[in-house]
């Protein structure tokens, strides 16, 4: 059996109680779409309702904004005011040209490493639960704590530019300007975020009960 628990332990949904998000209440849930919590009266499911569903949404929005994010300039380098947009390849390339290594090397990760790690993670754990695979509930655990891993740093290639805008001034010689590339980067940041956050990883271990 895949699972690090036996296929006979007794759990809150088997036993249909659900736990209140805003109290933290235990409380029984018979209902199919949930009730309401006795103590706050909060909306209380035993599991996220429609979280698969909730979470290719998001994560679909999310890889076709990462295509305007990489054929749109992510920044504007200007020397000596001349210069051209740059895509975030384009950038990078630019970067190693002028020697900037280490800056190169994280905007690489940031842009490209990061964002397609973790939305691949983010495909194999739902296409695994969705679909059953026989996957241990333990690969699921540890690819959920990937992207949870991975999420804190989505956010970075943005943080790059914004440093790069804020420091290269050096008067009429040099200076870094953002794109429009940044913009849909960082909404296809946010919304794999989302899809992450609609993802209730509790189905990982309905998953590995139904196949015990």
């Amino acid at each position: 059996m895949n699972s690090f628990l036996p296929s006979n332990t007794v759990t809150a949904a088997s036993l249909g109680f659900g736990l209140c998000k805003a109290c933290h209440l235990l409380q029984p849930c018979p209902a199919l779409h949930g009730v309401h919590c006795r103590r706050c009266g909060a909306a209380v499911h035993i599991r996220k309702p429609y979280s698969l569903a909730i979470s290719w949404f998001f994560l679909v929005l999310a890889m076709l904004l990462l295509i305007p994010a990489n054929m749109l300039p992510m920044m504007n380098i200007l020397l000596f005011n001349r210069g051209e947009p740059s895509t975030i390849i384009g950038g990078v390339a630019l970067l190693v040209h002028h020697g900037i290594y280490a800056i190169a090397a994280v905007v690489f990760i940031a842009s490209f490493v990061v964002p397609l790690g973790k939305i691949a993670c983010i495909i194999i754990l739902l296409l695994s639960v969705q679909f059953r695979w026989k996957m241990s509930t333990r690969r699921r655990t540890v690819m959920f704590r990937i992207v949870e891993f991975l999420g804190r740093w989505s956010m970075l290639d943005v943080f790059v530019v914004t440093v790069m805008v804020g420091l290269v001034r050096l008067g009429q010689t040099a200076s870094v300007e953002p794109g429009m590339g940044i913009v849909a980067f960082g909404a296809a940041v946010i919304l794999t975020m989302l899809s992450s956050m609609s993802f209730d990883p509790r189905l990982i271990w309905d998953v590995a009960d139904q196949d015990a």
